[in-house]
């Protein structure tokens, strides 16, 4: 007990990080772990995101709010980073830049690093298995011989997460997801995470199976 609790103690001692003394715990405290060093950030990330909309939504209750400089630039600097279309769209802005489950968060970091202890997050900080086309990531050790993508390299787990959040906000694979989220925030209902994943098949190669693993996880550990 008393090995178990210096551990802890180095773990808080070295935040936002499954280091060494992490690896070195047993498994089921490694899952009470993962969850205290990633929810803050989680909660970190959607608090951002929240600044970000109601800035948007202020701004679209201005009368002639495009004949602003300064709406204008803030407009156009959140169109390309959610890639929005059209400055006059409220809704389509309102769809992607919104939070995201924490638990919906936590279970798809735990699938896709294997509890904060997989090569790519050790070597990478990369918590969501996130791709990049270029020759500065990993290369994965079982890729096809046709294939030319890399694990993408993050300089913080921070990074990690919010390209993640910010590829379900914008990218139109989760279109399903951005748009069921929407409906639900209409109607005054909780998106909680176990709804959000049934719209997360296209994620990973396993489709619905995905889901179910997703699901499955949500339920049994009550995030």
């Amino acid at each position: 007990m008393r090995l178990i609790s210096l551990i802890l103690l180095s773990i808080s001692l070295f935040a936002n990080t499954f280091d060494e003394d992490y690896l070195k715990l047993p498994i089921s405290q490694q899952k009470k772990e993962f969850k205290k060093i990633l929810l803050p950030l989680i909660k970190n990330a959607n608090r951002k995101i929240l600044q970000e909309r109601a800035i948007v939504i202020q701004i679209f209750k201005q009368p002639f709010f495009l004949q602003n400089p300064r709406n204008l630039y803030i407009l156009a600097t959140l169109a390309r980073k959610y890639h929005v279309n059209d400055l006059y769209n409220k809704q389509e802005f309102l769809k992607r830049i919104d939070t995201i489950p924490p638990n919906l968060i936590l279970a798809q970091g735990a699938i896709e690093s294997a509890w904060g202890r997989s090569y790519f997050v050790q070597k990478a900080n990369n918590i969501f298995g996130q791709w990049t086309y270029n020759n500065k990531g990993l290369i994965p050790r079982n890729r096809d011989k046709n294939k030319t993508h890399t694990i993408r390299i993050f300089r913080s787990l921070e990074e990690s997460l919010e390209v993640y959040m910010r590829n379900l906000n914008r990218n139109p694979a989760y279109k399903e997801f951005r748009d069921l989220r929407y409906q639900y925030k209409e109607h005054n209902k909780t998106f909680s995470a176990f709804i959000a994943a049934t719209t997360l098949h296209r994620y990973s190669q396993l489709g619905q199976e995905y889901v179910r693993r997703l699901q499955k996880l949500i339920k049994q550990f009550q995030y």
